[in-house]
């Protein structure tokens, strides 16, 4: 096999259509595109156009609202965390914040910061510095014997 002998499976490539080459070819006259009209013409957009009825995205009454101020926070289980630390990837000794969360692998990216879920099991003790955490979560964080530290306004 040598490179100038590469070539595709046979039937694997198709050649393009040839539109508008003759009433004979298939694809002559109207060229695929059906009668004249302005969807036979190029560059149309009448999506959600419905010919001048009201259309059905300003029919329906509006609802609901967009929060501005809401924070968008990393979820991260207790599950999670124990399989970082059993890893070795994670520290236990040291105070799990969002930035040895990182720089562990266990989160991608920063947001507003972490949000810490009771979902798993811890088997040893543990100090977090978290942005917000369920009541759950810190139950089951202080009965292994460890901490959670988090803002006076986002224990919930």
């Amino acid at each position: 096999m040598k490179l100038n002998e590469l070539r595709d499976k046979e039937g694997a490539t198709h050649s393009r259509k040839r539109l508008g080459r003759g009433i004979g070819s298939g694809t002559g006259k109207t060229g695929g595109r059906g009668v004249k009209g302005q969807k036979a013409r190029s560059g149309v957009a009448i999506n959600g156009f419905e010919g001048g009825q009201m259309p059905l995205y300003r029919r329906l009454p509006k609802r609901g609202f967009k929060n501005i101020f809401a924070k968008d926070y990393n979820v991260v289980s207790l599950g999670r965390v124990q399989v970082a630390i059993d890893a070795g990837k994670l520290d236990a000794g040291e105070t799990v914040t969002e930035e040895t969360l990182i720089k562990a692998g266990v989160l991608r990216r920063a947001k507003a910061g972490v949000r810490l879920l009771s979902d798993g099991e811890l088997k040893g003790k543990v100090a977090f510095d978290v942005a917000g955490a369920s009541k759950a979560a810190i139950e089951k964080v202080e009965k292994a014997g460890g901490s959670v530290k988090v803002p006076e306004k986002a224990a919930e």
